[in-house]
């Protein structure tokens, strides 16, 4: 499984385009706001480190956020039955 996923990994750019950035990617109520977040914060991630995480987190509040120790930038990997476990909560909490 992780060398079929591996195999299909493509490189994409952390920072979307110009047309997304200021006063488009607002996220208001009307536009996009209304849909229940969480995050799931990874303890271990090398890509995003935890200041990082934090700030993502302070910038667009979620409803909730979750920490997956010792997972890695891809947890469904690292951890995934700590992952699957926090999908299937978060299912039964907002949907």
């Amino acid at each position: 499984d992780l060398t079929l996923a591996l195999s299909l990994l493509r490189p994409s750019r952390i920072f979307g385009d110009e047309q997304m950035s200021g006063e488009n990617a607002r996220l208001t109520e009307e536009n996009y706001g209304s849909v229940p977040r969480v995050y799931i914060m990874c303890e271990q991630d090398n890509l995003l480190n935890r200041e990082v995480q934090l700030s993502m987190t302070q910038r667009n509040p979620p409803n909730d956020v979750k920490l997956i120790a010792g997972a890695d930038h891809m947890p469904m990997f690292s951890k995934p039955q700590d992952f699957c476990s926090y999908l299937q909560e978060i299912a039964n909490t907002y949907y």
